[in-house]
C-alpha cells in the first residue's frame, strides 16, 4: 500500500509539472485556436436554439406520417396480395421525392419569383449554408426549414395513392409523381405559402396545408381513379381489408405525426404552436367520435376502420385552421368533418360510381375542403385570423373559397392532362391478369405469407 501511495504521488507530480498543463509559456499556443474561433463571426447567430429544436422535431414527426405512418394506414387496407406494394409505394415516394425536392422542388416553392412559381436560387440548393436563412421562417437554419418543407412534400404525393390502390403500374406511379410534384405541388405550395405567392397575397388562410396538401392529393387521386377506371371486381367482389391492426398503429402514428405537422408549421416554439396543437387534439376527437356515432346509426355498428377514418378526416380538416381558430372553433370543425367525410367516403363515392380504393378524396380532399372553408368561419382575429369567435366573416369565407376553387381547378387539370400523357405513352394501369394474381407477386416478385 506504501509503495502504491509513493507510486500515485510520483504520477500526479509529473502530470501537473508536464508541460501541457503548466502555467508558461506554451499556455498562449493552447488557447489561441479557441481565441481565433471567438472572433470569427458566427454564422449561426440568428438561429434561435428553442424554435430550432422544434422544427428539427417537428420534421421528425412529420416524416414519420409517411414512414411507416401512412405506409401502414393504407397497407391495412387493401388486399393481402397488395400489401408490400401499397408501403412499396410510400417508402419509393419518400426517397423520390426527397431528390426531386433538393434539386428544384424547395426553389420553385420557397424562393422568390413571381405570384405562380418561385425563383432558381436554390436550385440544387445551391448557396445554402450555415448562415442561410428563409424569411418565412427567420428564426431557423435555412436547412431546417427546407426540410421541414420537404416532409410536407413526400407526404402530399404518397396520400394520392389510396386513391389508385390494387391497380397502378410501379413505373407510371413514378413518373407521375415526378411530374405531379413539379407541375402541381410545388406552384401551389408557392401560391399560398410562397414570398409574394398570388393566393397567400389575396389573403387566403392556410395554416399548415389544407388547400396545398390534402385538397391538392385528393382532387389528384380523384382524376386517378376517374382516368383509370374501377379495379377488377369492384362491387361484384368482396375486397375487405387484409390487416385492420395495421390500419390503427397507421392511423395512430398519423394523429401524433400531425402535432409536428400542425404546431410545427408555427416555424417556432411559441404561443400560437401551442394553440396548434391544443384544436389538433380537439378537432381529431371530434372527428373521429363523429363519423364513429354516424357510422353506428347507419350500419347498426361501429368499426375500426371507420373510427380511423374519422379521426384524419379530422386531422385533415384542423390543419388549414390550426394557426387561426380556437377551441369552439376546432370542435365543431372536427364534428363536420367527421359527419361529411363519413358521407363522401361511404355514400357519395357509391352515388357517383368512382373507385377511390381507400377514399383520398372523400376523406383528404373533402376533409381539406371543409376545413379550408370553415377556417374562414372560425378564424380568431387575436390568434392570426381576420373574425371574432364564432361570429363568421364572409369576405373572409369567400376569399377561402377562392383558394378551393382555384386548387382544384388548376389541380384537375393539369394532373388528368399529365395522367392522359403517360397513360398514352407507357399506360397506367397493371394488366388485369396481374391484378388479379396480386401486384406484390407480379410487380415485386414478393408475397406476405
Amino acid at each position: 500500500m506504501r509503495k502504491f501511495l509513493m507510486l500515485l504521488s510520483l504520477f500526479g507530480a509529473l502530470l501537473f509539472t508536464s508541460p501541457v498543463f503548466a502555467d508558461d509559456a506554451s499556455a498562449p499556443a493552447a488557447v489561441a485556436p479557441v481565441a481565433a474561433a471567438a472572433a470569427a463571426p458566427n454564422p449561426g447567430a440568428f438561429v434561435n436554439s428553442g424554435d430550432n429544436a422544434w422544427m428539427l422535431t417537428s420534421t421528425a414527426l412529420v416524416l414519420m406520417m409517411t414512414i411507416p405512418g401512412l405506409a401502414l394506414f393504407y397497407g391495412g387496407m387493401v388486399r393481402k396480395k397488395n400489401v408490400l406494394a401499397t408501403v412499396m409505394q410510400s417508402f419509393a415516394i419518400t426517397g423520390l421525392v426527397t431528390v426531386l425536392w433538393m434539386v428544384a422542388g424547395y426553389t420553385l416553392a420557397f424562393t422568390q419569383g413571381n405570384a405562380y412559381f418561385g425563383g432558381m436560387s436554390r436550385f440544387f440548393l445551391s448557396g445554402m449554408g450555415l448562415d442561410s436563412v428563409n424569411a418565412l421562417a427567420g428564426t431557423i437554419p435555412e436547412s431546417t426549414y427546407m426540410t421541414f418543407q420537404m416532409t410536407f412534400a413526400i407526404i402530399t404525393p404518397a396520400l394520392i395513392t389510396g386513391a389508385f390502390a390494387d391497380r397502378m403500374k410501379f413505373s407510371s406511379m413514378l413518373v407521375f409523381m415526378t411530374a405531379w410534384l413539379i407541375t402541381v405541388y410545388a406552384p401551389i405550395a408557392h401560391m399560398v405559402w410562397g414570398p409574394g405567392g398570388w393566393l397567400g397575397g389575396d389573403g387566403v388562410l392556410d395554416f399548415a396545408g389544407g388547400t396545398v396538401v390534402h385538397i391538392n392529393a385528393g382532387v389528384a387521386g380523384l382524376m386517378a381513379a376517374l382516368v383509370m377506371g374501377k379495379r377488377v371486381g369492384y362491387g361484384k367482389e368482396p375486397m375487405p381489408p387484409h390487416n385492420l391492426v395495421l390500419t390503427l398503429i397507421g392511423a395512430s402514428l398519423l394523429w401524433v405525426g400531425w402535432f409536428g405537422f400542425n404546431a410545427g408549421s408555427a416555424g417556432a416554439a411559441n404561443d400560437r404552436a401551442g394553440m396548434a396543437m391544443a384544436v389538433t387534439q380537439i378537432a381529431t376527437a371530434a372527428a373521429a367520435l363523429a363519423w364513429m356515432f354516424a357510422e353506428w346509426m347507419a350500419k347498426g355498428k361501429p368499426s375500426v376502420l371507420g373510427i380511423c377514418s374519422g379521426a384524419v378526416a379530422g386531422l385533415v380538416a384542423i390543419t388549414p385552421a390550426s394557426g387561426f381558430v380556437g377551441p369552439s372553433g376546432a370542435l365543431v370543425i372536427g364534428l363536420a368533418a367527421g359527419v361529411i367525410c363519413f358521407w363522401t367516403a361511404v355514400y357519395m363515392k357509391n352515388m357517383f360510381g368512382y373507385d377511390d380504393s381507400l377514399d383520398a378524396f372523400g376523406v383528404h380532399g373533402i376533409g381539406g375542403i371543409v376545413g379550408a372553408l370553415l377556417t374562414g368561419v372560425f378564424a380568431v382575429k387575436a390568434i392570426g385570423g381576420t373574425a371574432g369567435v364564432l361570429e363568421g366573416n364572409t369576405a373572409q369565407l369567400m376569399i377561402q373559397a377562392k383558394g378551393v376553387m382555384v386548387t382544384v381547378v388548376y389541380d384537375a387539370v393539369v394532373s388528368f392532362i399529365l395522367l392522359k400523357a403517360i397513360d398514352m405513352v407507357m399506360g397506367l394501369r397493371v394488366s388485369e391478369e396481374q391484378e388479379r394474381e396480386g401486384l406484390d407477386v407480379t410487380l415485386h416478385g414478393e408475397r406476405v405469407e
